[in-house]
């Protein structure tokens, strides 16, 4: 993984100007490793990870008995890749990373909160979909897709295959529209997104990470509120409209009084 450190805000316009089709995802620490939610609960509370498929399995299974309670269109939880934005989007621990097709969300999510350098990651989604790990040349995105039946548990929920997914489902929520988001379904837990990718070859050509230092928030932070990057465009609802306001006690706009 090449790792790029930028020092302001139109160098960073910049190069992510240069990663044309590429994925983004943003994180508050720049020490932080590319693990899923799913992988750092249960390496923090469940470190036996003999047990982590059935603990997965499980967790899903009880989600898809409960949640239609909560559902106007309970056949969401029918497709598996579906099943699992939706329990990421709401909180649950899953192996879903978040990623995004604008650098400029991923800045936001990466700055919003963030009291020390931040990062964004670049993934190079272009070659991903048409690559697979060198050791198993078959399993390609289209081969291993976890939005055909079967496919998740015989790839993913066993915790054997280096392998990853990126896609969406076919079926968008809200959230996902409006972040214009996008998925990274890895094939195995506990091991960082980029330890996967070197399976795929060249890990530096495939997975850039670009530190954002502390100094450069104010100046992100406003560039992004011009652009209408805010909680309350991201998250397209109530909670997302009261947690933008947080950043609208930085903003104070100068009155020209002459």
């Amino acid at each position: 993984m090449e790792e790029i450190s930028v020092s302001s805000w139109s160098e960073l316009m910049g190069l992510t100007a240069r990663l044309d089709g590429w994925a983004f995802r943003g994180q508050m620490d720049a020490r932080w490793p590319l693990l899923t939610s799913l992988e750092r609960y249960l390496s923090a509370y469940l470190p036996d990870r003999s047990s982590w498929r059935l603990r997965e399995e499980r967790a899903i299974r009880i989600f898809r008995r409960k949640a239609h309670n909560y559902l106007s269109d309970p056949s969401v939880l029918d497709n598996d890749l579906r099943c699992l934005a939706l329990m990421q989007h709401h909180g649950a621990p899953t192996r879903l990373l978040d990623f995004t097709k604008s650098p400029f969300v991923a800045v936001f999510f990466a700055m919003e909160q963030s009291n020390c350098d931040a990062a964004v990651y670049a993934l190079n989604t272009p070659r991903l979909f048409t690559a697979a790990p060198r050791d198993f040349p078959d399993m390609d995105r289209d081969a291993i897709d976890p939005r055909t039946q079967g496919n998740f548990e015989r790839y993913f929920q066993p915790n054997t295959n280096a392998v990853l997914w990126v896609g969406e489902p076919t079926e968008m929520d809200r959230r996902l529209v409006a972040q214009s988001g996008t998925l990274v379904v890895p094939g195995i837990l506990g091991r960082p997104l980029d330890e996967i990718l070197q399976e795929y070859g060249d890990s530096d050509a495939l997975l850039k990470k670009i530190v954002l230092p502390r100094s450069m928030r104010d100046e992100a932070m406003k560039a992004l509120y011009r652009m209408n990057i805010t909680n309350a465009t991201l998250f397209p609802d109530l909670d997302g409209l009261a947690r933008s306001i947080g950043l609208e006690l930085e903003t104070v706009w100068q009155v020209d009084r002459a």
